[in-house]
């Protein structure tokens, strides 16, 4: 997807536009639709009441909350007051995660080194606060779950047990069977929360169907707004909020709604949903494409956990492993107009790789070559993927290629 700069001369009285950027970096955050941009601005301009206002302002600004947690609710077949409006995902994990400590007597977490940081950091705060055992799954070379070892570890205690597994990873793209972790939760009476930042609005979730009993979303990963997200909470849970001050949002999170963001939300969740088959089909067909291209211009790049799989890795990302030590190709490919990341958003500002990349590279991996993350969405181009290989295939000529035969572990 390529951006316009625009520039105004005052001497002159002239706009000028430069195509100059490409954005490929969605699986950090979307741009905002036009349409979600125009109902946020209606919404602002129109319906500026406070929604815990019994007048006709607070009524209006109700309604429309209460219209987009039944669009929410219609989505996953859940009912409307299993949706919490919160900020993002990060603090809907947050508040499943130590709630459930704090509320629901969790003694023991099993999750896996591959979680977001804002799920691995509230398990370790509840270790350190709460003084819960945490077990780990750690993954294959790529980057798959064992499904055996987890019920075996479920099967190993008859503490009270929260199972916190992600849907999608958001730096390899893995796909993980919730539906199947879920029945072994509930067959070994654990609870069941998964990250679903990653696949909300990009998948079809029946929350009916699959039993998870905690999720999350963020509504910048599907061309929403920043500040706005919700949290899937089951209803016989019996989970408690821990922002407390007012009954909103059920008083599981107090405080006045974004009401602007949660009209936002919908909006894009809307043109997600009416558009999903033709989007996946496009995004599908890109990474195909850019798979394709790097694998015959760039000699000795490899593919990250499943990433480079149709069945088992989501449409929206493309996890490649450059064959020599680069840690400026971030900045390179920014100097060039491209914008992409070599991991998560959250951890990129960090000196050491993320904990993911970790876990499915070998320490020669480490050592001598450079994870590359491209993520697409529905407004990425066949042309922006060839330049991007042209912008590596530059870059590329000032190292020598010594470790093409380095194996993933």
């Amino acid at each position: 997807m390529h951006f316009c700069t625009f520039t105004y001369s005052v001497e002159t009285n002239i706009f000028t536009v430069k195509m100059n950027k490409i954005y490929l970096d969605n699986a950090a955050t979307t741009p905002l639709a036009d349409e979600v941009i125009d109902a946020m601005v209606g919404t602002m301009k129109m319906n500026f009441g406070n929604p815990s206002s019994t007048h006709s302002f607070g009524q209006e600004a109700k309604i429309l909350i209460e219209n987009v947690r039944r669009q929410v609710a219609d989505y996953l077949h859940v009912t409307p007051a299993e949706i919490i409006f919160t900020s993002c995902g990060t603090e809907s994990n947050n508040m499943i995660i130590k709630s459930a400590v704090e509320h629901l007597g969790v003694e023991r977490i099993i999750s896996s080194p591959l979680e977001h940081k804002c799920v691995s950091e509230s398990i370790l705060d509840m270790k350190a606060r709460k003084g819960v055992e945490v077990n780990y799954i750690r993954p294959n070379e790529k980057g798959d779950i064992d499904l055996h070892k987890l019920e075996e570890l479920l099967k190993s205690s008859d503490k009270k047990t929260l199972v916190s597994l992600m849907h999608v990873n958001n730096e390899i793209g893995n796909i993980y069977d919730i539906k199947k972790i879920a029945e072994l939760c509930k067959e070994n009476n654990a609870l069941f929360h998964s990250d679903t930042v990653q696949t909300m609005a990009h998948m079809d979730l029946d929350f009916s169907d699959i039993q998870v009993d905690f999720a999350s979303c963020s509504a910048h990963k599907f061309h929403g707004p920043k500040g706005v997200g919700f949290a899937f909470i089951r209803k016989s849970s019996g989970l408690k909020g821990i922002i407390t001050g007012g009954p909103q949002e059920r008083s599981l999170r107090a405080g006045t709604e974004n009401v602007a963001g949660i009209v936002g939300l919908g909006k894009a969740l809307e043109l997600s949903l009416n558009n999903l088959e033709a989007y996946t089909s496009h995004m599908q067909e890109i990474k195909n494409y850019a798979a394709e291209r790097l694998s015959a211009e760039i000699p000795g790049i490899k593919f990250n956990g499943r990433s480079s799989e149709k069945e088992n890795s989501l449409y929206t990302v493309l996890s490649a492993l450059l064959p020599y030590k680069n840690p400026l190709i971030g900045l390179q490919l920014d100097m060039k107009g491209i914008a992409i990341s070599q991991g998560s958003a959250c951890s990129s500002g960090a000196s050491k790789p993320s904990m993911v990349m970790m876990m499915v590279l070998s320490e020669d991996e480490m050592d001598h070559c450079t994870p590359l993350r491209i993520s697409f969405s529905h407004l990425t181009t066949k042309e922006d993927i060839d330049a991007l290989v042209t912008a590596l295939k530059e870059i590329s000529k000032d190292f020598v290629i010594e470790n093409t035969n380095v194996e993933h572990r």
